[in-house]
């Protein structure tokens, strides 16, 4: 029995031993932040699309074209930068001739939008809704241009058959 422990003494001993604390290092390494990138602003638009009508008895062919404009004032979310849009509605003859022809940026509708959409908002787009009478009838939006998001001002743009134009914001159930 007292071998045993005599055997035992030293494994017990350098297991004391290696319990003890090592000695600390007064060296910290610190990495230096990692700045974040500027990321390019991006575009919302970049899009056409056509409907053939009938209207006021005869056949016109309505296409809006959604261009990201790069020398308009930037859009923003508070998070990213966007390109503002330029949008082109052409109303076109059956014959090929234009009706009307006129291309729309957010300042055209600066007296339906408060002051916080008009200044950090985007014209998202503008698409053809229906016919009503003698009016073509567009939906508008001008608002956050984050795409997840609708937070925007929704506004009817008409075009009558004379070529003119009226435009007015949509009243919503929570307005």
């Amino acid at each position: 029995m007292k071998k045993a422990i005599l055997y035992c003494l030293p494994l017990l001993f350098s297991g004391l031993c290696s319990c003890k604390d090592k000695p600390q290092s007064n060296i910290i390494i610190v990495h230096p932040p990692v700045a974040a990138r500027q990321q390019k602003p991006q575009a919302i638009g970049d899009g056409t699309h056509s409907d053939n009508i009938s209207w006021v008895g005869s056949r016109y062919t309505v296409k809006v074209s959604t261009k990201c404009d790069t020398s308009l004032p930037l859009a923003s979310d508070g998070a990213a930068k966007y390109y503002d849009n330029r949008v082109n509605i052409s109303i076109l003859r059956s014959d090929g001739t234009s009706f009307f022809n006129r291309t729309f940026t957010k300042s055209d509708f600066k007296p339906y939008v408060d002051d916080n959409y008009y200044k950090d908002g985007a014209l998202i787009g503008i698409v053809f809704d229906k016919v009503e009478g003698e009016s073509l009838k567009f939906a508008v939006s001008v608002g956050n241009p984050d795409k997840t998001t609708d937070e925007f001002v929704p506004l009817e743009l008409s075009v009558s058959h004379l070529g003119g134009i009226s435009i007015a914001k949509v009243e919503t159930e929570s307005d």
